[in-house]
């Protein structure tokens, strides 16, 4: 991850971070902040603990973003620091719907100069986010007339990060149980990072490769590191930490507590192996998931 980061992130960059509730690239982004990268644009759909704190460690100025929240526990203390009184300095905010930031992935990964979508139509949104506009349809309707529809521009990330259970050494990356927009992050991306449970042999992918959802042809690196996503959870391997982000709300709201917090637990560890280390393997244990098999198929071979 150190290898990673140092290679592909650099201070002023966009860097994308994606995982829906599921694959949270936590480990990317402290990786990010023990390397004190400045002025960053982050873009994540879901905007959560992991940006909360690298607002705190003082690397992001710009936030691309459909929602902040810390996931149905509450808050984001730093977060709502910066956009509600500019404290300790202000952090331009770049709204967008779900769908809004699933468009302009799409339109990044396509290369398209933007990309329509109907769902603004009533909404409030436009009128704080000049990068939401209208355009008229170039194909009228049966009757003649036409229509004017809204559009999201393209989001092209200088890097993204993206956290998966499994890859093989070349990058060809498998995601399983719940996935968000990784592919489409990764297509739009200048470069591509990604970081997984496990490294897996090249018969591991091929005997499964309908769950291949990244190829090995758009990724530039890929990063091992078990336990990466935590505090978010690994379908098969691990469990929600769901008294972190209970805790959080708390930790967040003082700013002194939550320094102190990326003290011991960012700056005072040298990688993610020490992080969960320092956690210890009963906690670990507390996580453990049960096995659930997802069956298998035949996918026949020629006689």
């Amino acid at each position: 991850m150190r290898e990673a980061v140092a290679a592909f992130v650099h201070d002023g960059d966009t860097v994308s971070l994606e995982g829906f509730t599921h694959l949270i690239p936590t480990a990317a982004g402290h990786e990010i902040i023990r390397q004190g990268r400045r002025d960053l644009t982050v873009v994540r759909m879901t905007a959560d603990i992991v940006v909360d704190q690298m607002l705190a460690a003082g690397c992001v100025t710009r936030l691309v973003s459909s929602f902040v929240g810390n996931s149905s526990a509450g808050s984001l203390g730093e977060l709502r620091r910066r956009i509600e009184h500019a404290d300790p300095e202000p952090l331009a905010f770049e709204e967008y719907s779900h769908y809004g930031m699933v468009c302009r992935y799409l339109a990044g990964a396509q290369r398209l100069p933007f990309h329509p979508l109907r769902s603004y139509a009533g909404s409030d949104l436009p009128s704080v986010n000049p990068g939401i506009r209208k355009v008229t349809s170039p194909y009228p309707a049966a009757d003649g007339s036409t229509e004017e529809i809204y559009v999201v521009p393209p989001v092209h990330p200088d890097v993204t990060f993206i956290h998966a259970q499994r890859a093989d050494r070349r990058g060809n990356t498998q995601i399983w149980g719940l996935t968000g927009v990784q592919a489409e992050a990764v297509y739009a991306a200048e470069k591509a990072v990604v970081v997984v449970e496990e490294l897996v042999a090249d018969e591991v992918i091929r005997a499964d490769p309908n769950r291949t959802l990244v190829p090995a042809h758009a990724v530039d690196a890929v990063v091992l590191c078990p336990r990466g996503a935590h505090p978010s959870f690994a379908q098969g391997y691990y469990d929600r930490d769901n008294a972190f982000y209970r805790a959080w709300s708390a930790i967040s709201k003082d700013p002194a507590r939550l320094r102190g917090w990326l003290e011991e637990w960012v700056y005072g560890t040298a990688d993610h192996a020490a992080y969960v280390a320092k956690l210890g393997e009963e906690f670990w244990a507390g996580l453990a998931v049960g096995e659930a098999p997802s069956g298998s198929v035949d996918y026949g071979r020629r006689l």
